[in-house]
């Protein structure tokens, strides 16, 4: 007997939708790995499959963001919320400052965990404006020498995202790319340091990965002595991401995920699919006025689109009826209400097409 999968069209902010062809090599193999005999979830960390596993899924990685050797690749745990405590613990120094862009929900526990281990200073907000756009650069109040500038690239609950990064100077750039990483081309080279969360377009929930400069790296060496030892940087990149077991399941689905990114024109394929998508969703969003998006136009987010209805009873009607039609995860974040809509690189053309449809009908009988 043959079960038939019906697959709903996932709009989740994360963890989200993954690519099919990702989802169904892991199907294949999960009982046992090609000439292995054992599945992912079972073999050694230590095993000469999993190390293998474990290079290449850091030499794609390396390939496709054009990773400078400068640079260390890590495979961490503990999701982007511990790098809001990992990064000052390593990168502040004694009697220095960390400025903290506030442009979101996430950028603000950033600051706020920053503040509790350090001196760091708020450099420019827009709470006041319920995260409705991103701060200007004339708005930048820097501080000369600091020890790094946070940012987070893309807000996932109020839907901004930066088009460029803000102009530091020489002080190194540390960003949260956890809802934007390999959607579109990123410098490397322009950032100290770099970490995102997998779970909304590199893989499942799991592991995090963290690209650190060298230079930064040797502040984590001489802080040995008076950091835990698991939230060390240093002790991470010495040991190759295995001082401890690392996820193993999580780092081999992505890099399945970055084996499809790379057979399927890389980054700059995925910025322009992510532009058409995105702007199928706008251009419907913004055609009559019954549905207004919540970020300013020219901050909006190619991953997480927001908006909102006329009522909050109304909205709810959206996202039940929605949800009836297979149009999944639409329900905004509990702290801002409204809808949101994730297209992460895995998002399909015919699901936007999909959400179009049922937004046109929508409004016909509710408008």
């Amino acid at each position: 007997m043959t079960t038939t999968i019906q697959r709903v069209f996932n709009f989740s902010a994360g963890p989200a939708v993954m690519p099919l062809p990702v989802l169904e090599e892991i199907q294949r193999d999960l009982i046992a790995l090609p000439g292995i005999g054992m599945s992912i979830l079972e073999i050694s960390h230590r095993s000469k499959a999993f190390e293998a596993i474990l290079a290449k899924t850091e030499s794609d990685i390396r390939a496709l963001a054009s990773v400078p050797a400068n640079y260390k690749v890590l495979f961490l745990q503990g999701g982007a919320s511990t790098q809001f405590s990992m990064v000052p613990m390593n990168l502040m120094t004694a009697g220095g400052t960390a400025d903290y862009i506030d442009a979101g929900s996430w950028a603000e526990k950033a600051y706020k965990e920053a503040k509790r281990l350090g001196n760091a200073k708020l450099a420019a907000t827009t709470k006041s404006e319920n995260y409705c756009r991103l701060p200007q650069p004339h708005e930048l109040q820097l501080t000369p020498g600091a020890d790094y500038v946070h940012m987070t690239s893309n807000n996932t609950i109020e839907g901004t995202e930066y088009k460029a990064l803000p102009d530091v100077g020489s002080v190194p750039l540390v960003s949260d790319t956890s809802s934007d990483m390999f959607s579109r081309p990123i410098d490397v080279a322009r950032h100290g340091l770099i970490y995102a969360g997998a779970q909304k377009n590199l893989g499942p929930a799991g592991v995090t990965i963290v690209v650190v400069r060298d230079d930064l790296l040797q502040r984590s060496v001489e802080k040995k002595a008076s950091l835990p030892t698991m939230m060390n940087y240093a002790v991470h990149a010495e040991n190759g991401s295995m001082y401890n077991t690392p996820p193993t399941f999580a780092v081999y689905a992505v890099g399945l995920v970055m084996k499809w990114l790379l057979a399927n024109g890389g980054l700059p394929a995925m910025l322009a699919a992510n532009e058409r998508k995105a702007a199928k969703l706008y251009a419907e969003i913004d055609r009559t006025g019954f549905y207004r998006g919540t970020a300013k136009n020219d901050c909006r987010s190619l991953m997480n689109i927001t908006f909102r209805l006329a009522t909050e009873d109304l909205e709810k009607q959206f996202v039940k009826e929605s949800t009836a039609a297979g149009l999944d995860g639409l329900k905004g974040h509990r702290s801002v209400g409204g809808m949101r809509a994730s297209l992460y690189n895995a998002f399909p053309d015919a699901g936007v097409e999909a959400l179009v449809a049922f937004m046109k009908e929508f409004e016909r009988t509710r408008g």
